[in-house]
């Protein structure tokens, strides 16, 4: 498999079903052909005019070594478009596509259609509640993004119970049950599939963080599509003093939050199953 060449924002639609052509540029002679899609991810930048050149150099090392870059959320510091454009333009004409989840900290300024645009701009594909499939050579790599939200795990959920408020806010996170679930069905077929999300989804990854505000940072709601369609990675940010690795049965699950990892990225190597087509039901 090559590297990924740039994309333009016209390779990909408004439509939920988004499928991206990405061209190929040549690897190293000297390296071996890969049997692997490199997946970088990191969560958790909180990007703003002061870590200008951090950012661009941190998103710039990662050309020649991953085949496509994961965001997780909170890009921002605080919900700015002008911070959104420190991170865009850091991902301007980059050689691999880019996909990103918004955080809580995108939402903060209740400007959030404006920082998506900003990086929409250049070329980053934001996901909320959507999927896409990235057809690299060699093999086509699933996404499914959304941000996630509170709830809670096991022993320790909000209810849908009580007021209208604290209703509505259960009945969100089923929004987003509900967009997972599809969203996997739809890139069942792809030999790669990743699940990016910005809250946690389960509660070993959030290890280190105090107890009394787990369910503040996710819920395990989202657990059972996942545990359904098995994808093969799930990455997830926002907790910063949680754990790197987790998992769900056999389903990986990582906090790819920068303070938890001590680095700009992680890059994952996923070797590419071969699927059938899924069933029409």
């Amino acid at each position: 498999m090559g590297t990924c060449a740039g994309m333009s924002s016209s390779e990909f639609d408004g439509d939920v079903d988004r499928l991206i052509d990405v061209a190929t540029s040549a690897r190293a002679p000297a390296d071996p052909e890969p049997s692997c899609v490199r997946v970088a991810a990191a969560g958790d930048m909180h990007c703003n005019a002061d870590t200008c050149q951090q950012i661009a150099e941190a998103v710039a090392g990662l050309d020649g070594t991953a085949d496509v870059l994961l965001l997780a959320g909170d890009l921002t510091t605080h919900g700015e478009p002008e911070q959104a454009r420190v991170l865009a333009d850091a991902c301007r004409g980059r050689p691999f596509p880019i996909f990103a989840v918004l955080g809580n900290h995108d939402w903060h300024a209740n400007r959030s259609a404006e920082v998506t645009a900003e990086l929409q701009d250049a070329g980053v594909v934001v996901l909320e509640r959507e999927h896409a499939i990235c057809r690299l050579p060699g093999a086509d790599i699933g996404i499914v993004g959304l941000k996630g939200f509170v709830g809670g795990f096991d022993g320790h959920r909000l209810p849908d119970f009580g007021e209208p408020s604290l209703r509505a806010l259960y009945e969100e996170t089923a929004r987003d049950v509900e967009a997972l679930d599809e969203g996997l069905r739809a890139i069942a077929h792809c030999p790669v599939r990743v699940v990016l999300l910005h809250y946690a989804p389960i509660a070993e990854t959030l290890e280190g963080e105090p107890p009394e505000i787990w369910n503040m940072l996710g819920t395990d709601r989202l657990a059972a599509p996942l545990v359904e369609h098995q994808p093969q990675l799930v990455v997830h940010g926002h907790a910063h003093a949680g754990r790197f690795a987790g998992s769900l049965g056999a389903i990986p699950v990582h906090n790819v939050s920068v303070p938890v990892m001590g680095r700009d990225f992680w890059i994952f190597e996923l070797a590419g199953v071969d699927r059938a087509l899924p069933s029409v039901h």
